[in-house]
């Protein structure tokens, strides 16, 4: 009876040993070659393909546990059974087994994120796709090296293979390099790997275990710059603790004694470290990015302020321009009409209508002419600086003209003497021609100014401002002109020409220095001599100032030579206006 029950017993463990050797063979053997066809690593490679893309239709459907599940068991059931880790360390890479360690750990924290995210929806298959890539690569060396056919990734939906991939519109570059959406996202892949290490002790394979802390160390904690972002976010005793955490796991793991609960309590704690870590550095940029995002939002709101400035300094300065020049015009057309009413000559009247109309038409044209000649130069390779630097120079020599000629007739005696001038010998001649002519050159004297003037403002950018202050000064004209002429109101010429022509002497002023400054952009000459003090900002930029000698010298050169003038024609005036009294008193 022992003898026999020492024979089942015998029979009993060879039966086991079978059986156990069956379990073990049977995931080899069922990558091993099809009747003769020899091709065991592309159908390893074929079978996690058809496990990764199980996992993404797991992903996409919202179960997210079943999704890692997939990815767990194509490393498991597949890459590590089948010895194709083995395989790659040896006949590839240890680096590149340990590149496709972490891209199992990155893609099974890639399907635990939220579905819903058609951006992250890409992101996983990209990562999914990354993997199927590397299997598929270094399957098809290792089947180089053995002799066997090289293969293609294969596609699966439900669980068949199909043509193409079903999932293309998800998919991105699977060759882009790693990256994280956040620190945090680094400790969940390095943590990813612990996990996979800890699986892989608890199944005594001490060198896996071993691959994949060092894995864990040196493709995450270090390549991502993780270390350095701890020590420079934190300090240098928080990145000690995690590389002290690294060095005691490593110890662990490659000692002679088998310490399971050693090693899963010092990968928690390591986890459980590097996390926190990620979190408090994850805060703190977070924080930064915060600050300076509301640090740029104040800037944005300041510079829509100063540019809401600047265009209020546009419409103001059009307006006051086109009114300037407008008043200068109407005063000498209602002057005239004036004149013609008070010595019964109203039927000339037409003519100065004509004259003036024809002058506000030929302001239009020269305005068109000067646009269209400036663009053909620009076309013809001239530089667009250069001429409005040219155009702003014209125009301070005009400016300078007109103020000077406008402080001259500040007294109303002057004016009236000029206005005598030129309309009582056309009256007495009888000449319609010369007196339509008058009122045109008065007009068209004034537009040619306003088109002059506008055109370095309208090269800034800003030309909805110019033409809305355009606009508003025309309408207000309008209804001085009724007042002047139906009403008899009466401007005071003095208060108007005095006021008038330093606003000009300012702008000739303003006008030298942006026309200089754009001959320089337009490379005629270098402005180096910089001045400290004076800031350099489009508020005050506005007013032709910059913090160049080369503009300030000749702008004050010019600012002395116009108080000059203006002291001269003052004294003048007052002589002519003492001779006016002495000539008046006489005549008594």
């Amino acid at each position: 009876m022992k003898q026999r029950g020492r024979s089942i017993a015998g029979f009993r463990s060879l039966m086991i040993l079978m059986l156990v050797f069956t379990l073990v063979m049977t995931p080899i053997s069922s990558y091993a070659s099809d009747a003769g066809s020899g091709t065991r690593w592309g159908d390893a490679a074929d079978e996690i393909d058809k496990y990764l893309d199980a996992a993404f239709e797991y992903y996409l459907a919202g179960d997210a546990k079943a999704a890692y599940n997939s990815v767990n068991d194509a490393y498991f059931k597949v890459y590590e059974v089948t010895g194709f880790e083995r395989q790659t360390m040896s006949y590839v890479s240890g680096p590149r087994k340990n590149a496709v360690e972490l891209q199992y750990s990155t893609c099974k924290a890639a399907v635990k994120k939220d579905n819903s995210d058609p951006e992250v929806q890409k992101e996983v298959r990209t990562e999914l796709n990354k993997l199927k890539s590397m299997i598929r690569e270094d399957g098809n060396k290792l089947a180089a090296k053995d002799g066997e056919e090289q293969t293609v990734t294969k596609y699966y939906k439900d669980g068949e293979m199909v043509a193409s991939d079903p999932y293309a519109e998800y998919a991105g570059d699977p060759n882009a390099a790693v990256t994280y959406a956040s620190w945090g996202a680094a400790a969940e892949a390095l943590n990813e790997l612990l996990d996979t290490a800890f699986t892989a002790y608890k199944g005594k394979d001490m060198e896996a275990a071993k691959d994949n802390v060092e894995t864990a160390f040196y493709m995450v904690y270090e390549e991502s710059r993780l270390d350095h972002t701890i020590y420079a976010e934190l300090s240098v005793e928080d990145r000690k603790e995690v590389d002290a955490r690294f060095a005691a796991l490593l110890e662990l793991v490659e000692g002679e004694k088998f310490q399971r609960k050693a090693v899963q309590r010092e990968i928690r704690e390591l986890k459980n470290v590097v996390s926190a870590k990620a979190a408090s550095v994850d805060e703190k940029i977070a924080a930064q990015q915060a600050e300076e995002a509301a640090a740029a939002a104040q800037e944005a709101e300041a510079n829509a302020a100063s540019e809401e400035d600047q265009n209020w300094l546009t419409f103001i300065a059009a307006f006051g321009i086109i009114v300037r020049e407008g008043l200068e015009a109407i005063l000498v057309i209602a002057a005239i009409i004036a004149y013609l009413a008070k010595s019964g000559n109203r039927k000339s009247l037409k003519n100065v209508y004509i004259g003036g109309v024809l002058g506000i038409a030929a302001s239009f044209v020269a305005a068109a002419i000067l646009y269209y000649v400036k663009q053909a130069w620009a076309g013809a390779g001239q530089s667009q600086e250069i001429i409005e630097g040219v155009t702003a120079l014209i125009a301070v020599c005009v400016l300078f003209y007109v103020s000077n000629w406008m402080i001259s007739k500040s007294e109303a005696a002057a004016w009236s003497n000029y206005i005598d001038s030129k309309v009582q010998s056309s009256v007495e001649t009888g000449s319609a021609m010369a007196l339509a002519f008058t009122a045109f050159l008065s007009v068209f004297r004034e537009g040619a100014e306003v088109v002059l003037f506008y055109q370095p403002m309208l090269g800034e950018g800003r030309a909805n401002m110019v033409w809305a202050g355009f606009a508003a000064g025309c309408v207000l004209l309008v209804f001085v002109y009724l007042a002047i002429t139906k009403l008899s109101i009466k401007l005071p010429l003095k208060i108007f020409f005095t006021a008038t022509s330093i606003l000009m002497a300012i702008m000739c002023v303003s006008f030298l220095g942006s026309g200089i400054k754009e001959l320089a952009e337009g490379g005629v000459f270098d402005v180096v001599l910089q001045v400290g003090g004076i800031p350099e900002n489009d508020i005050i930029q506005i007013f032709g100032i910059y913090p160049y000698l080369e503009t300030l010298v000749p702008q004050l050169i010019l600012a002395i030579i116009l108080l000059i003038t203006f002291m001269m024609a003052h004294y003048r005036n007052k002589l002519a206006l003492k001779d006016a009294e002495i000539r008046k008193l006489q005549g008594h």
